[in-house]
């Protein structure tokens, strides 16, 4: 099935199903998805490579200046946006400059609207920078991935370019201190003649152990919406089984957003 690709430096708004009214921001390159994932349901299309060369990607001054400018466009015709998401054609914490990017867009968002909240979309498989770690402390929505808490489903579903850590990452997650947003996307199916299915009994178990562990300040539980890279090989989670996984996260203690 088709999938896309964003092509310009600064998209949208659009109306995001989990944020509001959403301006994008693309730190990637507009021709092809680079990600330290290959996850088999992104809407962007298959990874070739996480390579970052410097020269195919957005500059901090051209990241800087499109969106002081599209922000200025949206002031003078009174609309604003809910959040300034970081997104795009892969993962934006790759960028070399993504701390400095943050550093000027919470500045640019103060000037214009400082009501909205600034947004990272991340896979978190770069958090083990302190960098990365230190700007992602900054945003208002810091908002990492955990798709299972078994490394054999996430090597199915997300296949990391490295060899998947749970304790590793639970390390570096504890140190926002909470300030943090856990998305999970639950799919069945099969892809390369495995099953792929992150919402068994098993599986949610598991999930919600390391979730009652990690107290995020809250969590966001989805499937798949729009086109996937494995054509129809993959089916929705009946939003009735999200809404019954959202329950045993409410029943802990911590809020939870359902899009089915």
């Amino acid at each position: 099935m088709p999938t896309f690709l964003f092509d310009s430096i600064v998209f949208g708004p659009v109306r995001s199903r989990r944020l509001g009214v959403s301006l994008g921001i693309n730190l990637l390159p507009l021709t092809r998805k680079m990600c330290s994932y290959d996850c088999i349901y992104c809407e962007c299309g298959w990874t070739h490579g996480d390579t970052v060369n410097s020269e195919a990607l957005p500059s901090r001054t051209a990241v800087r200046e499109a969106l002081r400018d599209k922000l200025s466009l949206m002031k003078e015709q009174g609309t604003a946006p809910d959040v300034i998401t970081y997104a795009g054609n892969g993962e934006p914490t790759l960028h070399p400059d993504f701390a400095a990017i943050i550093d000027d867009s919470v500045a640019i968002r103060s000037e214009f609207f400082p009501e909205a909240k600034v947004s990272v979309l991340s896979n978190g498989s770069m958090i083990h920078r302190k960098k990365v770690r230190d700007a992602l402390k900054k945003v208002d929505m810091n908002i990492l991935k955990l798709d299972s808490a078994f490394p054999e489903t996430v090597r199915r579903m997300n296949r990391p370019q490295r060899p998947f850590d749970l304790v590793r990452y639970e390390s570096y997650l504890n140190d926002f201190g909470g300030r943090f947003i856990i998305q999970t996307l639950f799919v069945r199916g099969m892809c390369d003649g495995e099953v792929i299915d992150n919402a068994s009994p098993e599986e949610i178990s598991a999930w919600l152990e390391v979730i009652s562990r990690l107290k995020p300040q809250s969590v966001m539980i989805y499937t798949i919406d729009r086109d996937t890279p494995d054509g129809n090989e993959l089916r929705k989670v009946p939003a009735g089984e999200l809404h019954a996984i959202a329950d045993r996260v409410e029943a802990r203690g911590i809020p939870v957003s359902v899009s089915g």
